[in-house]
Formats: C-alpha cells, sequence, structure tokens
C-alpha cells in the first residue's frame, strides 16, 4: 500500500536532481531489461533492489526529471513510475508526465489502463488522449475518447470538449465540430467557455463560413476575450469584409473586460492594405500609437506589402524609413515586399540593386526573395544570371522552387541557350528539386524546333517517362514537328500513331508539316491512312479541315512529280 507523498519523501536540493535523475536512469537501463512493465511479473523484490537506495529522495520533479529521461524508453519509465508508486503517491504533475510519455510512443491502451488502475482518469488527462489521437489524425479515436471522458467525469468534460472541437477544426472537419458542439450546448451536457466559442469561430472562419461565426459570437454567454475578437477581425478580413471587421473592432474598444492588442491592429492594417485603402490602413496605425499598442514588424509588413503590390514603392520606402526610426527592425519579408514592388513598377534595376545591397548587410534572402529575382532576370532576358542565382541558392542551402527553374528553362529556351537548358535540367535533381512535366515540356519543345537535336530529345524523354510523366497532346505535335524537321518520317509517323492511341489528335499546323513531309517522300497512302485512322479512333470536330490540306498537299505533291 502507497504511503503518502509528504510522509515518505526527504526534500532534495533542486540542483542534486539532475544528478539523481541521471543515476537513476543509469541504473534502470543498465540493471533492468523489462519485457513488461509491470512489477508483478517480476520474481522478487530483489530485482528492485539497485532502485532502493532512491526510494528516500523521491519527490514529483525528480520522478518527472527521470520520466523525461526515459522518452525513448517507455517500458523502463512505466517500471520505474510503478515502482515508485510503492513509495509514495503520485501528484497529478507526476501523472501528466508518464501520460504524455506513453502517448508520444502512441501507447494509447497502456496509458489508459495505467490511469484506469491507479483511479487517476481526470478530464484533462483526457484533454491529452483527444489531443495525441488528433496528431495521429485518427478522428474516430478521438471522439470515441470525448465520449468515454464524458462517461467517466459525468458530464465534467470541458477540457475534453475543447480538445476534441481543436483536433476536428485543425483537420479542417468543421462541419463535424459544429454537429458535436450544437448537440453539446442543446443537451447542455457541458457549459461552454469561451476557449469553445472561441474554437468554433477559428473553424468557421478557417472555412470561410463568417456568418455562422458570426451567429456563434453573437450567442456567446461568457464575455468574449481579445484572441476571439481578433478570430472574428480576421475572419471579416479573410473574406474581404472590412467593414465588418471594424464592426467587431469597435465592440472590442467598447469592451470594458479587455482591449485591442497588436494583433488586433495588424490584422485591420493588413485587411485595409489588401483592399489598397492606404488612408485608412495609416490612420489605424495612428490610432494604434493613441492607444498605447506599438506596431510590430508584422504590422509594418502588412502596410509594405499593401503598398508594394499596388505599385506605392516610394510610400513602402518612406514607411520603412520610420519603421527603422521607430527601432523596429525590418527582416526579409519587408524586404521581398519591396523587391516585387521594384519588379512591378519595371524597376528592375534598383529590385537586384535592393538584392545585392541585403546581402551585403548580412540579411539571409529566403526562397521567397531570391525567386522574385530569379523571375525579374528572365524577364529582362538576362537568363545566364538566374540561372547563376539558382546555384548560389544551392549553394547557401536554400533548396528551389520548380517555378524558378522553369522561368529559367523558359527564357534559355527563348534566347536559344539550348545547351544551358538541358545541362540545368539534368542537373535538377542534385540541386535538391525534381523536374516537372513543365519543366520537360519547356526543353524537349524547344529542342525539337532546332534541326539535329532528336537524339538529345528522346534521352529526355526517356527520363521523363522514367519518372513518372506522360507525353501530353503539346509534346506530341513537338516531336512530330521535329522529327519532320529531322526528316525522319518513320519516326514521326510512329509518334502519331502513338497519338492516336492515346486519343489525342495532331493539330492542323503540325498535320500540315507531317502531310507535307510524307507527300515528300512520296508517302501519300500513310498520310490518307493517317487521316482515316483518326476519323476511327479519335474524335475529331473539324475532319473536313484535315481532309482539306490533305487534299491540296496531296495535290501540289502530285503536280510536281509531273513536272
Amino acid at each position: 500500500m502507497a504511503v503518502s507523498f509528504q510522509k515518505a519523501a526527504k526534500p532534495s536540493s533542486s540542483s542534486s536532481i539532475p544528478n539523481l535523475a541521471t543515476s537513476i536512469t543509469t541504473t534502470l537501463l543498465k540493471t533492468l531489461n523489462p519485457q513488461t512493465p509491470y512489477i508483478s511479473n517480476f520474481n522478487t523484490p530483489s530485482d528492485f533492489s539497485p532502485l532502493e537506495p532512491f526510494s528516500p529522495h523521491l519527490t514529483p520533479p525528480l520522478v518527472t526529471q527521470v520520466i523525461k529521461n526515459l522518452h525513448n524508453h517507455p517500458k523502463h519509465a512505466l517500471l520505474f513510475f510503478n515502482w515508485s508508486s510503492i513509495h509514495f503517491s503520485h501528484p497529478p504533475s507526476s501523472y501528466v508526465a508518464i501520460t504524455n510519455l506513453l502517448l508520444s510512443h502512441s501507447l494509447f491502451s497502456t496509458a489508459f489502463s495505467l490511469l484506469h488502475l491507479h483511479d487517476n482518469l481526470s478530464d484533462s488527462l483526457f484533454c491529452r488522449f483527444i489531443n495525441a489521437l488528433g496528431h495521429r489524425g485518427d478522428i474516430r479515436g478521438a471522439i470515441h475518447c470525448f465520449h468515454k471522458a464524458n462517461t467517466f467525469s459525468k458530464g465534467r468534460c470541458l477540457f475534453s470538449l475543447n480538445a476534441l472541437l481543436g483536433v476536428l477544426v485543425r483537420a479542417n472537419r468543421v462541419n463535424l465540430a459544429s454537429a458535436v458542439y450544437d448537440r453539446v450546448v442543446a443537451e447542455g451536457v457541458v457549459r461552454p467557455d469561451v476557449f469553445t466559442y472561441t474554437t468554433m469561430i477559428r473553424g468557421f472562419c478557417k472555412m470561410g463560413m463568417i456568418d455562422d461565426a458570426r451567429k456563434v459570437f453573437d450567442e456567446m454567454r461568457c464575455e468574449p476575450n481579445v484572441v476571439t475578437y481578433n478570430t472574428m477581425i480576421h475572419g471579416f478580413c479573410k473574406k474581404g469584409d472590412v467593414e465588418g471587421a471594424k464592426k467587431v473592432f469597435n465592440r472590442l474598444a467598447e469592451s470594458k473586460s479587455c482591449k485591442p492588442d497588436v494583433v488586433t491592429f495588424t490584422t485591420l492594417i493588413d485587411g485595409y492594405s489588401k483592399r489598397g485603402e492606404f488612408g485608412e490602413a495609416l490612420d489605424c496605425m495612428k490610432e494604434m500609437g493613441e492607444r498605447g499598442c506599438v506596431p510590430n514588424v508584422l504590422t509594418y509588413n502588412s502596410l509594405i506589402e499593401g503598398l508594394c503590390l499596388n505599385g506605392n514603392v516610394d510610400e513602402a520606402k518612406r514607411v520603412m524609413t520610420r519603421m527603422r526610426l521607430n527601432g523596429v527592425k525590418d527582416n526579409v519579408t519587408t524586404n521581398t515586399s519591396l523587391l516585387k514592388g521594384f519588379c512591378i513598377v519595371g524597376k528592375s534595376d534598383e529590385a537586384i540593386k535592393h538584392f545585392k545591397e541585403m546581402v551585403s548587410r548580412g540579411m539571409k534572402p529566403d526562397v521567397k526573395a531570391y525567386d522574385v529575382i530569379v523571375n525579374e532576370y528572365c524577364k529582362i532576358r538576362r537568363a545566364n544570371e538566374a540561372a547563376l542565382l539558382i546555384r548560389e541558392m544551392v549553394a547557401r542551402g536554400i533548396k528551389p522552387n520548380v517555378s524558378s527553374f522553369n522561368a529559367v528553362f523558359r527564357a534559355l529556351v527563348a534566347l536559344g541557350k539550348l545547351e544551358g537548358a538541358v545541362l540545368l535540367l539534368k542537373q535538377m535533381p542534385q540541386m535538391g528539386c525534381s523536374p516537372n512535366f513543365l519543366s520537360y515540356s519547356i526543353v524537349v519543345c524547344g529542342l525539337c524546333k532546332v534541326k539535329g537535336r532528336m537524339q538529345q530529345v528522346e534521352e529526355l524523354v526517356w527520363d521523363m517517362l522514367h519518372n513518372g510523366h506522360n507525353l501530353d497532346s503539346t509534346m506530341y505535335n513537338c516531336l512530330v514537328s521535329g522529327y519532320c524537321e529531322d526528316g525522319d518520317e518513320e519516326m514521326a509517323l510512329k509518334m502519331v500513331y502513338d497519338m492516336i492511341a492515346n486519343s489525342f489528335v495532331i493539330n492542323k499546323d503540325t498535320f500540315c508539316i507531317f502531310v507535307k513531309e510524307l507527300c515528300g517522300k512520296g508517302k501519300v497512302k500513310e498520310a490518307e491512312t493517317v487521316v482515316e485512322e483518326m476519323c476511327r479512333r479519335c474524335h475529331v470536330p473539324d475532319i473536313n479541315a484535315y481532309r482539306l490540306v490533305l487534299c491540296q498537299l496531296r495535290g501540289k505533291a502530285e503536280a510536281t512529280e509531273e513536272h
């Protein structure tokens, strides 16, 4: 029978706890190898003799520390917990520690059995089960656990309810959360608190269901806190309804229990900025100062981003200067907004210069900042510099986006720098980014337009197919044109039949090139067969146009032969 903790434990100084915990952990791991964590399965009390010298020193902080030390050894931790329960009664903090450890290893039934055995199944511990199941994506398990909590705690399960609603909202199962919430409210099983209401409001706002969120907000039976207000304001701003957000703000401003904070103002300023209403955004920032609320970097960034996206870069620079004078340090996001602004107004040189200044100031641009400049280099036909910038990203440990590679491929192909495009395409996997279908399509179709490149094309197409990408109609048409350009009518014919087999229809321009090539080689019959096969196997709305092309080219070929 366990004696009380106050009677059994002898005080240990806080400085000695880490050393004692390390000693206990080492002893456990060296001397005990539990196939089962239950003491009854060990033969004699002597099995635990190595631990006995530590029993007088057991305290809740020491027990918690040992359990933390054994984070990779749940059976040893549970064995220690069961052994120490012989010497004193565990307080709630010890149960929380062992429960967290067992749940982190998905040992749900073990944790439940332990708590049930010790008659320690509380609402707060059920809450931990529900959150753990939610993180695993086990929605059904989380709901089942809530019903258990309701049974064991006889309706006193507010923490479990809030945990379940949070799990459902995070999983975007808002309709299911709403059904649980409505049932609980209707049955009066649990009295919702501000966290319950705020979770439901957040869920509805997340899904754009602002009217449902407003209904919950208006029907709250307790006073909203600032988080509730901020959630509603964000929901309205997300829908572009800044007027609705302002009404909620005015209600918050009149509240006696809470006041607007930096999140409130930042959300409103962001909402106004996204709508291009910069006068209102600046007024909001002014009111912020009058209320003694200090703007942070997110506040300034919201305003600067809005100004830049609307092409008002000069005003954005002035706001950034004011930001620095007020002691708020700009970050990569601030400067990336300026880069975008320069590009929007066509000031490419200033964007590139500003980017280089960021680097020289010791700032580390992220992938978004690099993307802006890579795309701008491509836009102004400086493809080689864009490719170099991608290589610089990789060297700095930043993984480029496939969209940046594709922008470079377009620029290189447009400039006729096909070798550079092929080399970069082949090097992509080593640079931490796999080519997508568009990557292959841009380069392959570029190569098909140049005579004598079809061997390279075939290598890339093989790679593409090997990486799980199939040819589409556009690429088939490019291949047919490319083979015709090389005078290889047999491969062109094969590609056309592959297209037909995949229900793709050759476009009229490519068909004209293809028929001209066949007729030039005296293979008019093959061209006629292709048209008939297309009619038979594919839906061709304007088949007469194809027949007309065939007729005209066949006539020209016959006239040439007569001469």
